[in-house]
């Protein structure tokens, strides 16, 4: 045998090991031959006495043995996923299947800093590579929300991987002294551990934006075959004039993306710092424009918010026609205006621009709510999901449409589904408020009624005062019928905030609200806050 032919055999074999690890076969194999030898064991034993014709022992032989090979092809050709029996892709014998649509995830990168106090640049500057790779269409990213759910020190990346279903990850660490910096940053295949790509980077902190392109650029070229010129041309960056308007813009992600009212104030604040340096940064605009939309949609119904999201993602957008980011920006103060149909092309333009991109799928599903097209949005949420498939929002959102239109068979499965993210999601952030009322209303689907109590109870602790949490912690107690506890927690929302009148009237989980005297004068106050000066028809 030539070496060529030994090496062929050793790698298929190899091939052949990793797919029957994958596809869980070798479970399949030890729980059949234990089930078959306790039926073999259960034959001897009773049929005898039962008076079983002789040959049923040597049939029932027979048919262990020859169920095995089928066994074999069922658990080959078959996953078991929380969404149910699924048909698996067989990848071809004759190809490496590492070499079969690249994906990968990239890690928060560690924060290497003296003080330790940088892990918001550090993530700022994957998040930016992350963002970069997305636009190349034959690289299949995991996002965000997914890939950095793992702490930079969570362990074996191989194992991440496959958590994360990739076959690629990007880690690395980020060391920021005064205006040096060091980033290192290594591609390791997820199959067997072994580096593709590395490199180290000293240089000045003004350097980071060449730094994150040239990573980006070396990543795409080390996983996809053809890269086009605009595909390449679109990896590049498109950064600020100065490094420090950079650094509050990355503050105010951190901010924005925990989703709470004191959070979203600071996040405006330090995107408005960043444009108080650089007045022409496109994705700071963006982020001023999501905070003011946020601050209308849930806190403070003023329509100043409303003109600041309108001016401002405006802006953003002539700043940066091409920005994803700008586009679903624009739709989100589209959406809080009320001009849906803004909202939608928006949406539409920015998902053109870069498909995977979450917020525009969540945005777009929020807006379907508003018109009232609940089966539009659970499209779309389920779509947001499977661009997320770390995000819990759209799953349990999902989960509450599918309940109130009589899905409910559906409902349990995806609340099935959303539980077992945000458990994972809660084992790393236990203090996530959103995350404990939206997944209450999970636990209730699936009757799990007294953990769904605790969750809301905990979820009150941290946030009493947050009007998004009120509204949602009434809508759980709508859906356990406990109705006068549920309008006294959304008489509590309207006084601390903003609640959407479209929201109370198409949200199914306030069906049993409809009808009471407190709730009919609930929505007529949420509806004079929207409009204080009614024109007269």
């Amino acid at each position: 045998m030539s070496p060529a032919t030994k090496k062929n055999t050793k790698l298929s074999w190899r091939w052949l090991s990793n797919e029957l690890k994958r596809r869980e076969v070798y479970p399949v194999i030890v729980a059949y031959a234990i089930v078959g030898w306790l039926l073999l064991q259960i034959g001897e034993v009773t049929f005898e006495p039962l008076g079983v014709p002789e040959w049923a022992m040597p049939t029932l032989i027979v048919l262990v043995v020859a169920g095995f090979p089928v066994a074999l092809v069922l658990a080959w050709m078959y996953d078991i996923t929380p969404q149910g029996v699924r048909r698996d892709r067989i990848p071809s014998l004759d190809r490496d299947a590492d070499d079969d649509s690249p994906s990968i995830a990239v890690l928060p990168f560690l924060d290497l800093s003296p003080v330790q106090d940088q892990q918001y640049f550090c993530e700022g500057v994957a998040e930016e590579i992350l963002n970069a790779l997305t636009r190349i269409r034959d690289l299949h990213v995991a996002a965000r929300s997914s890939s950095f759910q793992f702490s930079p020190q969570a362990g074996d990346v191989r194992a991440i991987g496959r958590k994360l279903g990739v076959k690629t990850i990007l880690e690395g660490s980020v060391r920021k002294s005064g205006r040096t910096l060091r980033v290192t940053a290594q591609l390791v295949k997820v199959a067997d551990g072994y580096h593709i790509w590395s490199k180290e980077f000293d240089a000045d902190l003004e350097d980071v934006f060449a730094i994150q392109d040239e990573i980006a650029a070396s990543i795409a070229e080390a996983l996809v075959e053809t890269i086009s010129e605009q595909e390449k041309e679109s990896i590049r960056a498109v950064p600020p004039t100065d490094i420090d308007a950079y650094d509050y813009y990355l503050r105010g992600r951190q901010f924005f993306k925990r989703f709470h009212k004191v959070d979203i104030e600071h996040a405006r604040q330090m995107f408005w710092q960043a444009l108080d340096i650089d007045p022409n940064f496109a994705l700071a605009w963006a982020g001023y424009a999501d905070c003011h939309s946020f601050l209308m949609m849930y806190v403070d119904p003023d329509p100043v918010h409303a003109q600041q999201a309108d001016r401002a993602s405006k802006r953003a957008l002539e700043l940066g026609p091409d920005l994803a980011e700008a586009h679903a920006s624009r739709g989100l103060a589209c959406l809080v205006a009320r001009d849906f149909e803004k909202a939608e092309s928006a949406f539409r333009k920015a998902l053109e621009l870069n498909p995977h991109l979450f917020e525009a799928y969540y945005y777009y599903a929020r807006t379907r709510f508003h018109q009232g097209d609940l089966d539009g949005a659970a499209e779309l949420f389920r779509k947001a999901a499977d661009n997320d498939p770390a995000d819990y929002q759209s799953r349990c959102l999902r989960v509450q449409i599918l309940r109130g239109t009589g899905h409910t068979a559906l409902a349990i499965e995806e609340a099935r589904e959303a539980v077992g993210v945000l458990e994972k999601h809660l084992e790393w952030h236990p203090d996530d408020a959103r995350g404990l009322h939206l997944g209450a209303g999970s636990l209730v689907m699936l009757g799990q009624t007294e953990r769904a109590k605790v969750w809301l109870r905990r979820a009150l602790e941290l946030d009493p005062d947050d009007p998004i949490v009120l509204y949602n912690v009434a809508c759980n107690f709508a859906t356990l019928g406990e109705v006068e506890e549920s309008l006294d927690y959304l008489e509590q929302a309207v006084e601390h905030g903003t609640v959407s009148s479209d929201w109370m009237r198409n949200d199914e989980d306030l069906v049993s609200l409809r009808g009471n005297p407190r709730y009919a004068a609930l929505l007529q106050r949420v509806e004079e806050k929207e409009n204080p000066n009614p024109v007269d028809a």
